[in-house]
């Protein structure tokens, strides 16, 4: 009779693993492995040249991702997006944040993750865990990775009591994060405007970043940004 041998562990069941005991974070058992949202954190989403120019700007917002393009329902068409990692509840928070900063519709680029939705759960950070040759065919990999035991409790980007310790070198509260996230998907979008309209034809002048350019474009300054 032929010997029936155990099934060994496969990568993804050791990615599923890593983020369970590591950081306590609820993940799916499929394959893809994903992680659930809005249990011990949400998703900031937004495309990722915006994205980084807030790494740029903000040096402490919490775990960041990369989501691949043609990944996560994203068409092979589209853009690469940032996933910023903040604290759950965040995403309900998100559209009364935009319209405080008069941001509104503005930013449709701009939007959230939470209760009921999933991630895909990136490759292991550098040196956290064996490889196991598994980190090229992910949807995502970690631009500013977690650390175990620590954005796993309440130091994920948020409002309210507490919020706000970005110039103690912790994450900074949610509407500044927003804010810097809306100003830099704006940007982002005025200038692939400006390229379009430079291209069509000789004499055409760019759309600049500016008050006049803005309000041509049928938005206007906003009162609250970084």
């Amino acid at each position: 009779m032929a010997r029936v041998l155990p099934r060994p562990r496969t990568p993804l069941a050791a990615v599923r693993r890593w983020y369970e005991e590591e950081l306590g974070w609820p993940a799916t058992g499929t394959e893809p492995v994903e992680l659930l949202t809005g249990l011990r954190f949400d998703v900031l989403e937004m495309p990722a040249g915006a994205g980084s120019a807030v790494l740029r700007r903000l040096p402490h917002t919490g775990p960041a991702a990369l989501l691949r393009a043609g990944c996560d329902g994203n068409h092979p068409g589209d853009r690469p997006k940032l996933l910023m990692l903040i604290a759950a509840g965040g995403a309900e928070e998100l559209p009364g944040i935009l319209e405080w900063l008069e941001w509104g519709a503005l930013v449709p680029d701009l939007t959230a993750r939470g209760t009921g939705d999933r991630m895909p759960a990136p490759s292991f950070p550098t040196g956290a865990a064996p490889s196991y040759g598994f980190g090229s065919r992910e949807a995502a990999r970690w631009v500013r990775p977690p650390r175990p035991g620590y954005e796993a409790e309440n130091s994920l980007p948020t409002t309210g009591l507490g919020a706000g310790n970005g110039d103690d070198g912790d994450a900074p509260d949610l509407v500044r994060l927003v804010s810097a996230a809306a100003t830099e998907c704006h940007r982002a979008r005025l200038m692939r405007a400006g390229n379009a309209q430079s291209d069509r034809a000789w004499g055409d002048q760019p759309l600049a970043f500016s008050n006049a350019s803005r309000m041509s474009a049928g938005t206007r300054p906003r009162s609250l940004t970084l």
